[in-house]
């Protein structure tokens, strides 16, 4: 199975295609679009892999949007006492949800595509990586 080592919102992450992620939301994004990461650290299988320093170059990972969102929110409440002093505040993250189609190695060849793996994307897959 063939897997990429990706690099978005300050964090790494291994996908393989037709895998389901959620990550930082990305900017200037709009659902159903195709977003292609070109920060690539690593790519290969069970037998060999690439390692980049600290990218590869020519090697990227396409991918489509599935959805923009918010986390729940999350209550920050600070409190000093004996001081009659408290501030309350709310945070919500936002999040995008994307499937990883395409992997390409530095040559431009297709390691892995999510089209040969068949794999149908069901709304509980989605829930699930909300979820997550």
């Amino acid at each position: 199975m063939t897997y990429a080592v990706i690099k978005t919102g300050g964090k790494q992450y291994k996908v393989k295609s037709g895998e389901i992620l959620k990550i930082e939301k990305l900017p200037d994004s709009k659902p159903d679009t195709k977003i292609e990461f070109s920060e690539i650290l690593a790519y290969g299988n069970d037998k060999s892999i690439e390692i980049g320093a600290p990218n590869v170059e020519g090697a990227k990972v396409e991918a489509n949007l599935i959805k923009n969102s918010k986390n729940r929110t999350i209550l920050i409440f600070k409190k000093r006492r004996r001081h009659n002093s408290r501030r309350k505040n709310g945070h919500r993250q936002e999040y995008s949800i994307i499937r990883i189609n395409k992997i390409f190695s530095k040559d431009g060849k297709i390691l892995s595509d999510a089209e040969k793996i068949a794999k149908v994307l069901k709304k509980d897959d989605v829930k699930e990586a909300e979820n997550k």
